[in-house]
């Protein structure tokens, strides 16, 4: 039986599930595979992630060139992160040959299409499931399954901690803080949360399907992106009784020759499949113009979901060199030579149904002022509700409008900010009514 030798760069969280996996699935994996993979070297700065390896096991070593500069080497699996060195040791082991995995979203994001390329002129596999959507096969699908379809949108979950501390918020009624202290303490949440909170994380995975999705370059910065912080329980309670839940929503549609690609809290009906996926889980729709919609559901992060995925990327490579095939299907939905730059549409020129609330003294004619202003930017009212009188004097006014253009919903929100009648500044949340 034929050994394909694995290098590993990072012990952290992943990279030990990748180890337990190579370790205690060595004979699971050989029968299915037909061949024995064989972790050879597992690297990381801090020794004491010696302990994350089977007891007995002498490949750890805290020098990276040690994988790196083995020539015997076939695969090197990286997993410390960051755009940083991890795009160092990518491509050195690109140059020398050596195919790779990782699961390192931020860097493909910002710099895949340069390490795919360059890939793709070594000759070499870069496995690369576990950067968009943890367990979930969305890269498979979308290279492989798909390959026959116009994939018209993608729509999903991408968040773990967004998504949990949204359902706590919902399930529990209570405040933000609240939600994301107990995200902390259950290790939903990193110790600095602001990437996942702020929108950035699922940016960073939305700009890679999206490639993947219309053979466009598309980086984090062209990508729309709006956390959850400002989200409030009124606002939740609000959704529910319209029939809504709100979740942290990753959204890519093409519109012509253009393409839509954002981030941010939407209300969506509660009788979407997705306003269902609860806690630290994630999902993601793929429309396809063959298929109609496809739903994928799964663990979009975690210590052995990832590791299951990282352990299919690197028996997929195997499966390759064991054929002599290496480089058999493009990294995106086309070859990248026939790839194009994309006009992403400017957040302006989208049109959604909204979801305004206001804090307006109760005084008469304050509606009619409300919705005069929403008339004079085009935008038509859907319904209106005012709930109970609060102690200050104000109360919370919602409406729901039909679809507007977003610049003319921005403009009529400043003009509401300036009214004295007005305390506070609106809140907006988009409808996906279609999500």
């Amino acid at each position: 039986m034929k050994h394909i030798k694995i290098g590993l760069i990072g012990l952290g969280t992943v990279g030990a599930g990748v180890a337990k996996i190579l370790f205690e699935k060595k004979e699971l994996i050989s029968s299915r595979l037909g061949a024995c993979l064989d972790l050879v070297c597992a690297v990381d700065l801090d020794e004491s992630k010696k302990q994350a390896l089977s007891p007995g096991e002498t490949v750890f070593s805290k020098d990276p060139d040690k994988v790196l500069e083995d020539p015997d080497i076939d695969i090197i699996v990286e997993m410390i992160g960051g755009t940083g060195v991890a795009g160092d040791f990518i491509l050195r082991a690109i140059e020398s040959g050596k195919h790779v995995v990782t699961a390192n979203k931020a860097l493909l994001a910002d710099r895949g299409r340069m390490i795919l390329a360059r890939a793709a002129e070594k000759g070499v596999d870069v496995g690369f499931e576990a950067s968009a959507g943890g367990c979930m096969p969305i890269v498979k699908t979308i290279r492989e399954s798909m390959v026959g379809n116009e994939i018209e949108g993608i729509a999903g979950i991408l968040n773990g901690t967004c998504n949990y501390i949204l359902s706590r918020m919902w399930r529990d009624r209570i405040g933000f803080d609240e939600a994301l202290k107990d995200a902390m303490e259950k290790g939903f949440a990193e110790a600095d949360p602001s990437l996942d909170i702020s929108g950035e994380d699922s940016a960073h995975k939305l700009a890679i399907l999206t490639q993947l999705a219309h053979g466009v370059d598309v980086k984090p910065g062209d990508i729309y992106v709006e956390g959850i912080e400002k989200i409030e329980p009124i606002d939740i309670a609000f959704a529910e009784e319209f029939g809504f839940r709100i979740k942290l929503m990753a959204i890519s549609k093409r519109r012509g020759d253009a393409i839509e690609a954002r981030v941010h809290p939407a209300m969506i009906p509660v009788t979407n499949l997705l306003a269902r996926v609860e806690d630290n889980l994630n999902a993601v729709t793929l429309s396809g113009d063959a298929t109609g919609d496809i739903l994928l559901y799964g663990y979009g992060a975690g210590m052995m979901p990832t590791a299951s995925v990282v352990a299919g990327d690197i028996a997929d490579i195997a499966r390759n060199m064991l054929s002599g095939a290496s480089g058999r299907t493009p990294f995106f939905s086309c070859e990248t030579k026939d790839s194009q730059n994309a006009f992403i549409m400017p957040i302006k020129d989208i049109r959604t149904h909204h979801y305004i609330r206001i804090s307006a003294l109760d005084r008469p004619g304050v509606l009619s002022r409300v919705a005069g202003a929403l008339g004079d930017h085009h935008i038509s009212i859907r319904t209106v509700h005012q709930k109970g009188r609060r102690s200050n004097g104000a109360v919370p006014v919602v409406m729901l409008t039909h679809k507007a253009k977003e610049s003319d919903m921005k403009a009529a929100l400043s003009g509401m900010k300036d009214m004295a009648v007005v305390d506070g500044d609106p809140v907006l949340i988009r409808i996906e009514e279609n999500a």
